[in-house]
């Protein structure tokens, strides 16, 4: 008789739980498939450390084949699922489409960034949901910060080293205060004009920092913020981003390059392809994790509605904690549906909460005693070294290395801005220009991942919109002949110069009027211009 076959959806902290149960319950006598763009599992918790030049990336990375031995791993985006086939229909890494069936299924494909319908921040705005946007990120903080420090003008050098986080949860309240620290530490080497520093601000139209947390925790965090001197301003949002800085809600508008974009997290496009009851785009689960109606299909994490039994009426929160305690559930449901044990719903118990501050600061209340300064600091670090399923000495180390050693504020350059925007279902893979179609991906609006993006319009996509047909000189589309990855133009630099001009440098051509001139302090940013052709990540 051959073994049933287990195919989980996802490696985030509900999918690798699943996997890492089940291959210990299952011993050999299930197969389990493990279907994930990435080979790695992504410890989130840690990504602003990644941004912040603290932690170098592969420590919050965790090899899937190396700590999940017993699970076949399959690289790729599932595009489609047949549940009258039973059966999952997926893009590889290299454009090549493939199908799973299964007896078993999980869905577990988590979340990406919340959009809001706000001019300008899907063109101007970055998430931080993937290592490639914290990549992204770090290198970008860098540049400006060094180009900052060696312009005259001090417009430019404010607007460069201005930087705007919007959501002031979990994400953004760490982001925000490491990266206070880290531009600070950066001015020290390479001192800015006199008396002009970064200026990170931090947004929110909630009435304060952290409001899903306790109010003693959140006051703890604003106190951290402000006085370590981020901006913070509740009750504010962005009403518009530009290519030049952001229009806030108070009418004020803010000269600045970065743009950070926090505010939450969406379930994943792919629960609401299957078409099935849906709760605010998460598939309804009962208590034990399966959807009615298809008692094969689980569901888990951010992308399930799971029901709360310890507050009746509603569903539990889109937390790793949440998360990776469902993972373990899920794993024993599906072993009891085979007939090895009895199902059990999913409770939970509140342990508590810690927000890393950056630095020796902390905030956290584990099992309800709520914690400052050195000592959360102390227990948050030992939350996150505990609760890593691999890593932990290489992450300790590199946390003795920042303690006694200057960061290493440098540029890899290998993440683009165009490599990670901000409308994706796929923010934990980076967008590579003439990137093969999804295979056997469904017709109508896609991402890269040809995985259907529900949230797009039903008409015919505009050609420049990420989602539809990409133009010619956009990224994932063919290179235009005057962009990077094309042939050059003949009158561009590095191609062959056109016959009846004569051959000049860059100090021999005017910018346009509206555009700066060329020189050290032009470089690449988080937002695009829209009034010319994207090169990199100008």
């Amino acid at each position: 008789m051959s073994r049933p076959r287990i195919v989980i959806v996802g490696a985030g902290f509900a999918g690798y739980r699943t996997a890492q149960t089940l291959s210990r319950t299952a011993r050999g006598r299930a197969e389990i498939v493990l279907l994930n763009p990435t080979d790695y599992f992504l410890y989130l918790p840690l990504l602003p450390q990644v941004a912040a030049g603290i932690l170098e990336p592969r420590r919050v990375t965790v090899s899937l084949s190396g700590t999940l031995p017993q699970v076949k791993l399959v690289l790729g985006e599932a595009g489609r699922i047949d549940l009258d086939a039973r059966q999952v229909h997926y893009t590889g890494p290299e454009g090549e489409g493939g199908t799973l069936s299964y007896d078993r299924l999980v869905l577990a494909a988590g979340s990406v960034n919340k959009l809001l319908p706000i001019p300008g921040v899907a063109e101007h705005a970055h998430g931080f949901r993937g290592l490639p946007e914290a990549l992204y990120l770090r290198d970008h903080i860098t540049r400006q910060v060094e180009l900052a420090a060696a312009t005259d003008d001090p417009k430019r050098c404010s607007s460069r080293c201005t930087f705007v986080v919007v959501g002031a949860g979990y994400t953004g309240t760490e982001v925000a205060a490491h990266g206070q620290l880290f531009t600070d530490a950066q001015v020290a080497k390479q001192p800015l004009r006199t008396g002009m520093r970064p200026r990170w601000i931090l947004l929110d139209i909630a009435d304060r920092v952290l409001p899903e947390l306790d109010e003693r925790l959140s006051r703890t965090a604003d106190t951290v913020l402000r006085e370590r001197g981020v901006d913070v301003r509740m009750g504010t949002s962005v009403k518009e981003a530009t290519s030049d800085g952001v229009l806030l809600t108070d009418g004020e508008f803010v000269d600045t390059r970065t743009l950070v974009w926090c505010v939450g997290v969406r379930p994943d496009p792919l629960a609401e392809s299957l078409g099935l009851p849906m709760e605010r785009g998460r598939l309804l689960v009962d208590p034990h994790l399966q959807v009615p109606g298809r008692p094969e299909v689980f569901a888990c994490g951010d992308a399930a509605a799971v029901p709360d039994l310890e507050n009746p009426g509603s569903y539990t929160p889109m937390t790793a904690q949440h998360a990776w305690r469902q993972g373990k559930i899920c794993a024993h449901n599906i072993a009891a549906s085979f007939g090895d044990g009895e199902r059990q719903a999913y409770r939970h118990k509140d342990l508590g909460f810690v927000v890393d501050l950056g630095g020796v600061k902390a905030a956290a209340n584990p099992l309800g005693v709520n914690l400052s300064g050195v000592a959360a600091g102390a227990v948050t670090r030992g939350y996150h070294l505990a609760a890593m399923p691999g890593n932990r000495v290489r992450v300790a180390a590199d946390w003795l290395l920042d303690a006694v050693l200057p960061r290493q504020a440098v540029q890899l350059g290998l993440v683009r801005s165009w490599s990670v925007p901000l409308d994706t279902a796929s923010p934990e893979v980076a967008r590579v220009p003439g990137r093969p179609e999804a295979a056997g991906s469904p017709a109508g609006p896609s991402d890269t991942g040809g995985r259907p993006m529900k949230d797009q319009p039903d008409s015919e996509p505009a050609k420049t919109r990420s989602g539809g047909e990409p133009a010619r000189n956009q990224p994932g589309g063919e290179p235009a002949k005057n962009q990077p990855g094309g042939e050059p133009a003949k009158n561009q630099p590095g191609g062959e110069p056109a016959r009846n001009q004569p051959i000049t440098g860059p100090s021999d051509v005017a910018p346009p009027p509206d555009q700066p001139e060329p020189g050290p302090d032009v470089a690449p940013g988080p937002v695009r211009r829209t009034d010319r052709p994207s090169e990199g990540d100008a």
